[in-house]
């Protein structure tokens, strides 16, 4: 009874913040249905209340979803930038790795190569001991009895045997010079050039003077056949170069020197031999001419004139003072010219009869 009277005097005074009452819209209740109505009142009130307490309360939560969602999307932001973050990384370390693949793979390739020049320094470093021990036993054997300085006593001996030997032949065909009538002068008392070939200090011999065993060697009939051609002096000129060839051999065998035209003795009648070609070589012929020159026979050219002919005799003159030629550059003077056949020679056997001939 009391809330009733409570509500009773609720509706009868209204509070200063209800709102004021439209006049037409004013419902009439009976006394009969006022106590139902005001249930109905009361109960809309306790429902509009709890409604309020539920808005509220989902009010609440709604934030706190709201709250959570926003904080559910930071996170997930950040776990984002967190996996770009993370590929990148692995990106960075996918290319280290193949980097260090290639350094690793040029690592080894270095390695094998410096492995390699390691070996070769090893090979080069046992070469060079043994070419040390070499050296010193050479240097040993040059500073020992049988060393250098004996070598050169050898040599010395050497050259006095090869002076001594072609002395004697000098002596049996000897070169000289003829100052008058009937009057000769010997070899050693020449003027003649020095070592280096120089012999414009001194006065050209004749080569027309000059005799080897009494015979005057005369060119002009190898150059110039005629029929008033003396034959007893062409004659003379075959003897002449066949004692000329006859020296030439010994000198180059006494000298362990191999003549390049070889000769084939056989006193007046000797021949010298040419292995070049008689004419220069085609080049369809070039193999064919290396394939057969080993096999090829050397062509024979006269030193003498009797039933030959003289061009051919004459070439024979000039390949026998090549030879000459020869011996003279090995010992290291340097020729008359190609037509002193006998005054080439007479240098030849002046220089190796010269006491410098065995200091050289």
């Amino acid at each position: 009874m009391e809330q009733r009277q409570r509500q009773r005097q609720h509706l009868q005074h209204p509070t200063s913040t209800s709102k004021a009452i439209d006049p037409e819209n004013v419902k009439v209740i009976e006394w009969e249905d006022y106590d139902q109505e005001l249930a109905r009142l009361w109960s809309l009130s306790s429902a509009l209340s709890q409604a309020d307490d539920k808005k509220q309360t989902l009010q609440q939560k709604l934030q706190s979803l709201i709250q959570v969602k926003a904080e559910s999307l930071k996170r997930s932001n950040e776990l984002e930038e967190m996996r770009e973050r993370l590929e990148a990384r692995r990106l960075l370390m996918e290319k280290m790795s193949m980097r260090s693949k290639v350094e690793k793979e040029d690592a080894k390739n270095q390695e094998e190569r410096l492995s390699m020049e390691v070996r070769s320094l090893l090979v080069a470093g046992t070469a060079l001991s043994v070419a040390r021990k070499r050296l010193q036993e050479s240097n040993r054997l040059l500073a020992g009895e049988k060393g250098y300085g004996h070598l050169q006593k050898l040599q010395k001996m050497l050259r006095m045997r090869q002076q001594f030997m072609i002395s004697q032949v000098s002596f049996l065909y000897p070169v000289k010079i003829l100052v008058g009538p009937k009057q000769e002068q010997e070899l050693e008392s020449f003027p003649s050039g020095n070592r280096s070939g120089n012999s414009a200090a001194s006065k050209p011999v004749n080569p027309g003077s000059l005799t080897i065993l009494g015979l005057h060697l005369t060119i002009l009939p190898f150059t110039k056949m005629s029929l008033f051609t003396d034959k007893k002096e062409v004659q003379r000129s075959a003897t002449a170069l066949g004692y000329i060839a006859h020296v030439v051999s010994h000198i180059a065998s006494y000298l362990e020197v191999p003549l390049r035209y070889p000769l084939r003795l056989g006193g007046s009648h000797t021949y010298i031999n040419d292995y070049a070609p008689s004419i220069e070589p085609t080049s369809s012929d070039l193999s064919s001419n290396i394939a057969l020159s080993t096999n090829t026979k050397p062509a024979e050219f006269p030193l003498f004139l009797e039933g030959q002919d003289a061009t051919r005799a004459a070439y024979a003159v000039f390949l026998l003072n090549k030879d000459i030629e020869q011996l003279l550059n090995y010992i290291g003077v340097k020729s008359l010219g190609p037509r002193h056949v006998l005054a080439n020679l007479k240098e030849l056997l002046r220089t190796i009869q010269s006491p410098e001939y065995i200091d050289t």
